[in-house]
């Protein structure tokens, strides 16, 4: 027996389940996608930058670490959901560069065609209730938008100056244009401010950052 036929037998059983349960197993393995998007963030040990599923992993441990900070009424499991679906699009529309500005210029259109794909293998309102979060997160007016936004440029920042600024060096990366993509920790972390706003211009002190 081939590959090929061995997949499709395989197939075969799943397609005798429930139609809803079918659809919620179809995106769990979309999800394995997640594992091969790399990002521009190295790991700390500096052997190959983080993927996106692994990026979304660390973002919720930041979630539940950090939650003593955020603000009162915060739905956390609502935080958790958007930490770990947030890149979800990038399946489709990839990673872009957060100091990429022509790539930048059509990330909205590409992520919001991978949204309407991806979201709809879910069954009906499970599909919506997760591009619906996707939305509120991209939004970034509720509480809960504010503090997963705010890990979400928190993370990165923290792997970039733990490893000597390499990705920053390498792009040629200003600290003013670091400063502004930090305004959301600032809004959504702000008794972390401090101690980063001095980590970032301390980069700078030490040539990590123009």
């Amino acid at each position: 027996m081939t590959e090929t036929e061995r997949t499709e037998k395989l197939t075969a059983v799943l397609a005798q389940a429930s139609p809803e349960d079918t659809a919620r197993i179809r995106f769990v393995l979309e999800m394995d996608k997640m594992k091969t998007i790399y990002r521009h963030s190295l790991l700390l040990d500096q052997s190959r930058t983080e993927t996106d599923a692994e990026h979304s992993w660390q973002l919720a441990m930041m979630a539940l670490v950090l939650a003593p900070h955020a603000e009162p009424g915060t739905d956390m499991l609502k935080v958790l959901k958007m930490c770990l679906i947030h890149d979800v699009v990038e399946i489709d529309a990839g990673d872009t560069y957060a100091y990429d500005k022509s790539g930048n210029g059509s990330k909205a259109a590409r992520e919001a065609s991978a949204a309407e794909r991806i979201y709809a293998i879910l069954p009906g309102e499970e599909g919506l209730e997760l591009k619906a979060l996707w939305e509120e997160f991209d939004r970034v007016e509720s509480r809960e938008a504010i503090f997963a936004n705010a890990l979400d440029r928190l993370q990165p920042m923290l792997l970039h100056v733990y490893t000597d600024g390499t990705s920053w060096r390498e792009n040629k990366v200003e600290l003013e244009d670091v400063l502004e993509r930090a305004e959301p920790i600032k809004r959504g972390l702000p008794q972390l401010w401090p101690m980063m706003e001095k980590l970032l211009k301390t980069s700078f002190e030490l040539g990590l950052l123009l």
